[in-house]
């Protein structure tokens, strides 16, 4: 309430009819701004899975990814069931990231698949002070490390 009296007596000498305007004016101005500002931001470069397609729809895994990874550890973990389908292993498996030798990065590599949205948001990773961040090579390749 202190807050509109204080805009509403810096407006007096606006008539009460052209305040509407100005404030929605001043709203859209700093809007704007804000918008030019968030523009310049450098989007992640999320790089794509090799699977034909992903265990789940790309948006509901950007937003429930962990929520997944937790219920999937609790069952392994807690209850012995080990399924594939929201396995970190096969995440790492499907979604590793090659250097130039053609050998999956580790955790340690800014271009690792993890990486890319976690350092755009900020969020750090525990995952892999226990579980290994590169996938197993037989896996990937039918090689051997």
């Amino acid at each position: 309430m202190l807050d509109r009296i204080s805009i509403t007596a810096n407006m007096a000498p606006f008539p009460s009819r052209a305040r509407g305007p100005v404030l929605c004016s001043l709203f859209v101005a700093l809007s704007m701004v804000a918008a030019a500002a968030s523009a310049d931001v450098p989007k992640p470069k999320i790089p794509k899975g090799k699977g034909e397609r992903c265990v789940e729809d790309t948006n509901v895994m950007r937003k429930n990814h962990m929520e997944f990874l937790l219920h999937q550890r609790d069952e392994t973990v807690h209850e012995g069931i080990r399924t594939k389908k929201h396995s970190l292993k096969e995440c790492l498996s499907c979604h590793a990231v090659n250097n130039e030798q053609n050998l999956p990065v580790g955790i340690d590599d800014k271009r690792h698949f993890c990486n890319s949205c976690h350092a755009y948001a900020a969020v750090s990773i525990d995952c892999f002070e226990c579980h290994q961040s590169k996938p197993d090579m037989q896996k990937v390749s039918g090689l051997s490390p």
